[in-house]
C-alpha cells in the first residue's frame, strides 16, 4: 500500500464534482457565476427570462461568451509587479477601474429602485454609470447621487420633440455623456421572453407567470407587493392624457415609437445641440466606426446588445482591435456584452478599447442583493483585473497592448487585416 505522501494522482475524470454557491451571503460569491446562481434563484422565471435571455438561437449570446476564448495570454516573467494600478482614465477623467457600469432597462424588477443601487454602488466604487432611457429612476434623481459620474443612454422614441428633451433632462442632471443606442430600430426577435406572456397585443404575464410568483414570496413581497410595478418615469412625460401609463403600457408605447429611420442625419442633429461627450453604442462593424469618426463623434460602444437584437452577429471583442486601427488613439472605444471576467477586461483593453462596460455581471449582483451585491460585483472584478495584470507581469493598464497575446493572434479574421 503506497504511502501516504506517495499516493498515485487521480485521474482527471474522478476529480471532485464542482457547483458554483447557491448560499445568500453574499460573501461566500467569489465569482460572478456565483451571483448569477444567487441571482436565478432570486427570482421569478419571467424576470430571470428577461435579464438572461437572447435573440433567437441566441448564438450571439453564446458566442459572447466563447469568443474570448480565441485571445490566448503570454505572460511574462520577472518582472518586478509588486506595486499595481487598476485605474484609468476615461474620457479624460480619473476612474478607479477600467469599466463602467452599462445602461440596462427594467431594473426595477430585480431588485427596488435597482436603477439607484447600481448608481450609488457605482459612486463609492469611483466608477461611470450609464442610465438607460427604459431606467426606472428618473434622471434627475440619479443625478442627486453624490460623486456620480452619470452617463446617459438615449432611445430615440417618437417625434423629435421625444428626444430633444430627453436630451435636455439628461443635460439638466449633470451628465457628462450621452450613448445614443443605434441597433434598435427595430426589437430584436426575443422569443423566450414573449412566452412569459399573453400572446397578442395585451402585454400582460401568462398565467403560469403569474403562479410562479407564488414561488417567490420575498421577491413579490419586497419588489411588487410594497412598491407596485415598477415605472418609466422618463417616458411618463410623453404619453397623452388619459392613456395608461403603468409598466407594460408604456413598454408597448415605446416598441410602437422605434424609430426605423433613424440615420446618421439624426446623430448630426445630436451632435449640434449635446455639447458634451457624445457616442454611438450599438456599433458591429468597423466601417461604422470609420463613420463616427468622420461624424465627429466622440466615441463609440462596440456592442451587440448582450445579444438580444440580431441573432448570429459578431462579438464585440473581435471588433476591438480592428476598430481601433481605424479609429486612430485618440477616438473612444467602449466595448460590452459577455464580459463576466476581470481577465475579459483586461483582454479588451489590451486589443485597444479605453474601457469596458458591463451589463449582466452587475445585474446578477443586483438581484442577488441589491447595492451590497452591486459592489460585491465590482469587487470580483476589480480583483480579477489586478491578479491578471500581475500574472501578466506588468503593473497598470497602460502597459497593456496586443503583444501579450500569444501570436499570430486571431484578430485579424474580423474586419480585415489589421495595419
Amino acid at each position: 500500500m503506497p504511502s501516504p505522501t506517495h499516493l498515485p494522482l487521480r485521474p482527471a475524470q474522478t476529480r471532485p464534482r464542482r457547483s458554483f454557491t447557491t448560499r445568500p451571503n453574499l460573501a461566500a460569491a467569489e465569482t460572478i457565476e456565483d451571483l448569477r446562481e444567487i441571482a436565478l434563484r432570486n427570482l421569478p422565471r419571467f424576470s430571470a427570462e428577461y435579464l438572461e435571455g437572447g435573440a433567437e438561437e441566441e448564438r450571439t449570446l453564446a458566442l459572447n461568451r466563447s469568443a474570448f476564448d480565441d485571445y490566448t495570454f503570454a505572460p511574462r516573467v520577472l518582472r518586478d509587479i509588486s506595486k499595481r494600478d487598476v485605474s484609468r482614465a476615461i474620457f479624460a477623467r480619473p476612474s478607479a477601474l477600467p469599466f463602467a457600469i452599462a445602461p440596462t432597462g427594467f431594473n426595477g424588477l430585480l431588485w427596488p429602485e435597482g436603477d439607484t443601487m447600481l448608481a450609488r454602488a457605482a459612486a463609492k466604487a469611483g466608477i461611470p454609470y450609464g442610465q438607460s432611457t427604459v431606467s426606472n429612476t428618473s434622471l434627475a434623481d440619479i443625478g442627486r447621487i453624490p460623486n456620480i459620474r452619470h452617463w446617459f443612454q438615449l432611445y430615440l422614441y417618437g417625434g423629435d420633440a421625444v428626444w430633444e428633451k430627453l436630451i435636455a433632462d439628461a443635460d439638466a442632471a449633470g451628465c457628462e455623456a450621452l450613448l445614443v443606442t443605434v441597433d434598435t430600430p427595430i426589437l430584436g426577435n426575443r422569443e423566450w421572453d414573449r412566452r412569459n406572456f399573453i400572446p397578442g397585443p395585451k402585454r400582460d404575464l401568462s398565467l403560469l407567470s403569474k403562479a410562479g410568483l407564488l414561488c417567490h414570496p420575498t421577491w413579490l413581497w419586497n419588489v411588487l407587493m410594497k412598491n407596485g410595478w415598477p415605472r418609466f418615469y422618463n417616458l411618463e412625460q410623453f404619453i397623452p392624457a388619459g392613456q395608461p401609463r403603468d409598466l407594460f403600457a408604456i413598454g408597448a408605447w415605446a416598441n410602437a415609437n422605434a424609430r426605423a429611420d433613424l440615420n446618421w442625419e439624426h446623430i448630426a442633429r445630436i451632435r449640434k445641440i449635446w455639447p458634451k461627450k457624445l457616442l454611438i453604442k450599438g456599433v458591429q462593424h468597423v466601417e461604422d466606426v470609420r463613420l463616427a469618426v468622420d461624424a465627429g463623434l466622440d466615441g463609440v460602444v462596440l456592442s451587440n446588445h448582450g445579444g438580444r437584437q440580431i441573432d448570429r452577429g459578431v462579438a464585440s471583442i473581435q471588433l476591438v482591435r480592428a476598430s481601433r486601427a481605424v479609429a486612430g488613439p485618440k477616438f473612444t472605444i467602449l466595448a460590452d456584452s459577455g464580459f463576466r471576467r476581470g481577465s475579459e477586461i483586461v483582454q479588451a483593453l489590451a486589443l485597444g478599447a479605453d474601457a469596458v462596460l458591463c451589463g449582466r455581471a452587475m445585474l446578477y449582483g443586483l438581484a442577488a442583493g441589491g447595492e451590497a451585491g452591486v459592489t460585491r460585483a465590482i469587487e470580483i472584478l476589480r480583483a480579477e483585473i489586478d491578479r491578471t495584470l500581475g500574472l501578466l507581469g506588468v503593473t497598470s493598464i497602460g502597459q497593456l497592448s496586443p503583444d501579450i497575446f500569444l501570436q499570430p493572434s486571431p484578430v485579424q479574421r474580423v474586419g480585415g487585416p489589421v495595419a
